[in-house]
C-alpha cells in the first residue's frame, strides 16, 4: 500500500463503537467522524466546502483506491439535487453504505468469527449459482487482503468497497466475476458465462447489445483496412508491388472515398444475429456437457468445445451473409445495387450452392482461432493475476485488453491460411480467368504459385486494424453498459 493510499486508510481501532455498534446511529462517534472529516477533506480538491463528481472522481483515483462510480454515489447522496456533496451528505451516504457493507459482510461470515475465509466466499457464489474453484476464490480474497491472514476482517472489507456504491451481495458477485466483450471484426470470443439470475434480470440481453454496437462501430472504424486485406486475398498474387497505400489509393481511384466502406452494411448487419445464435447455441452445448442442474461455470477445455460449436452452428445459419459480404467488399462500382440486387444475381448465375463456397474451411478455421485463442487469453490473464494481484480479482481493463489483443493475434496467424482460402472461394465466380477449385486445390494451387508468403496475403491491413478496431469497441462498449445499465 503507498504513502497516500496509507494516509487515506478509513480504518478504525478495535473495539470502537464502530466495530460493535450499529452503524446506522443516527450521531457519529468521535472516531468515525474525525476519519470522514479526514475522507471529505482529501477528496475536496478546491477547497470550497463541497465535493462534485470530477473532484470525486479525481481524488479517489489520485490516491490509488477504486473509483467505483462516482456518478452513482453522488445522485444517490446528493440530499439537495445541486449537483455536490457537502460534509453532512458525504458522511450520511458513508454511515448508510457502511451499514450495507456491514450486513453482507455478517451473511458472508457464516462461522461469526468476525472473518470472511476463501471457503466463505466460495460459498457464497454458490448460492447465486456461480461455481467457482478455490484458486479463484482465493484471489478473489486476495484482492482484498491487505495483511496476508488470507482472511478479510471487517475493516478490510469496508475499506475495499467503500467507495463502489453496492446495494446486495449479488451485485458484487457481479463486480467480482465481470469481464468484457470484444469484437475485432473476425470469429467472436467465446462467449462469457452467465449465472441464472443475470439471465432472469435481462443483464445478457444487454450485454449483447452492447457488444453489438461496439462491433458496428469498430467494423464500420477499421472497414478500409478489411476490404484492403479481403482485396489482397483474392487478388494479391495477380497484382504485384501492391501495398497498404497503393491498395487504398487504387480503391479510392476507382469508386471514391465512400467505394472505401463497400461491404461494410452486411458485414454489420451480421453481428447481431451471429451474436445471438452463438449465444443461444452456447447455452444448450453447455446444458449438454453439464447435465441439466444449473450453476457452474464451464472448466477451459470445455468452454473451448461449447464455443466451438456454437460459433460452426452460427456460422452455419449466418454463412451466406458471409459469401455477400464477400461479393459486396470486391465489387466493381455500378456492378450491384444493392445487397438483395447481389443476392439475386448470384442465386441465378450460380445457385444456392454458391452461397456456401468456402464453408469448409471456414468451419475448419474456427476450431484453432477459438482454441489458441481462448487458450492464450486465459494463461494470460491467469499469470498476471497470479503475479500482480495486489488491489483487485478484476486484471483491469488494460490488461484485458491487452490479453485480447495478443490471443486474437495469435490465433488469426493458426487460421489465416483456411480464412484466405475461404475468401478466395467466396469469390471464385468473379475471378476472371480461373478455374473454380476446392479447398484442397485452393491450397495446393497457392503453395505450387505463390509459395508460403502466399497463404498470408492481406495479413499486414488485418493486423494493423486489430488494435484500433478493439480501442473503438472498448469505447463503445464502456458507453453502452452505461445507457444499457450494464455492469457495476
Amino acid at each position: 500500500m503507498g504513502e497516500d493510499e496509507e494516509r487515506f486508510s478509513v480504518r478504525t481501532h478495535r473495539g470502537g463503537n464502530e466495530e460493535n455498534g450499529d452503524s446506522s446511529g443516527a450521531s457519529l462517534d468521535p472516531e468515525r467522524e474525525r476519519r470522514y472529516a479526514e475522507l471529505f477533506e482529501q477528496l475536496d480538491l478546491n477547497k470550497d466546502g463541497r465535493v462534485d463528481i470530477s473532484e470525486l472522481r479525481t481524488g479517489l483515483a489520485a490516491l490509488g483506491l477504486h473509483r467505483g462510480e462516482a456518478e452513482e454515489i453522488v445522485l444517490e447522496s446528493d440530499i439537495n439535487h445541486d449537483g455536490l456533496l457537502d460534509f453532512q451528505e458525504f458522511s450520511q451516504y458513508l454511515r448508510a453504505h457502511e451499514k450495507r457493507l456491514r450486513l453482507i459482510f455478517h451473511n458472508l461470515d457464516r462461522n461469526n468469527d468476525g472473518r470472511i475465509d476463501v471457503a466463505e466466499i466460495q460459498h457464497s457464489l454458490h448460492k447465486l449459482g456461480v461455481e467457482v474453484t478455490m484458486e479463484q476464490a482465493s484471489r478473489i480474497l486476495q484482492s482484498m487482503d491487505r495483511d496476508g491472514t488470507m482472511t478479510i476482517d471487517w475493516n478490510e472489507w469496508r475499506d475495499h468497497f467503500l467507495f463502489n456504491p453496492f446495494h446486495n451481495m449479488e451485485e458484487i458477485v457481479h463486480y467480482w466475476k465481470h469481464s468484457h466483450m470484444f469484437d475485432i471484426g473476425e470469429h467472436l470470443t467465446v462467449p462469457d458465462e452467465f449465472s441464472e439470475q443475470e439471465r432472469r434480470s435481462g443483464l445478457v440481453w444487454r450485454q449483447l447489445v452492447a457488444g453489438a454496437m461496439a462491433g458496428a462501430v469498430s467494423r464500420t472504424g477499421t472497414a478500409p483496412l478489411d476490404r484492403l486485406k479481403v482485396f489482397l486475398q483474392v487478388h494479391g498474387s495477380t497484382s504485384r508491388g501492391i501495398n497498404l497505400w497503393s491498395g487504398l489509393r487504387g480503391m479510392v481511384q476507382e469508386g471514391g472515398v465512400s467505394s472505401l466502406w463497400r461491404g461494410n452494411g452486411i458485414n454489420v448487419l451480421k453481428i447481431a444475429p451471429e451474436s445471438a445464435i452463438k449465444f443461444m447455441a452456447y447455452e444448450q452445448i453447455k446444458w449438454v456437457i453439464r447435465g441439466s442442474k444449473e450453476g457452474g461455470s464451464l472448466r477451459v477445455q470445455e468452454r473451448f468445445i461449447a464455443g466451438s460449436l456454437a460459433g460452426a452452428i452460427a456460422q452455419t445459419i449466418i454463412y451466406p451473409m458471409e459469401v455477400l459480404k464477400t461479393r459486396l467488399t470486391l465489387r466493381k462500382t455500378g456492378q450491384y445495387s444493392g445487397m438483395a440486387d447481389c443476392a439475386r444475381q448470384i442465386l441465378k448465375t450460380e445457385g444456392v450452392r454458391a452461397f456456401y463456397r468456402g464453408y469448409l474451411p471456414n468451419t475448419l478455421g474456427i476450431i484453432p482461432y477459438a482454441g489458441i485463442d481462448l487458450a492464450v487469453y486465459e494463461t494470460l490473464k491467469n499469470a498476471w493475476l497470479q503475479r500482480f494481484c495486489v488491489d483487485s480479482a478484476d486484471p483491469g481493463v488494460l490488461v484485458l485488453l491487452g490479453c485480447g489483443t495478443i490471443s486474437s493475434t495469435c490465433g488469426q496467424l493458426a487460421s489465416y491460411p483456411l480464412a484466405l482460402i475461404r475468401t478466395r472461394m467466396q469469390a471464385q465466380a468473379i475471378t476472371e480467368g480461373k478455374p473454380k477449385m476446392t479447398m484442397v486445390g485452393q491450397f495446393k494451387y497457392i503453395i505450387s504459385h505463390e509459395g508460403v508468403p502466399g497463404l498470408y496475403r492481406g495479413i499486414t491491413p488485418n493486423f494493423l486494424k486489430v488494435i484500433p478496431a478493439v480501442s473503438i469497441s472498448y469505447v463503445v462498449y464502456e458507453h453502452m453498459k452505461k445507457v444499457l445499465g450494464v455492469g457495476y
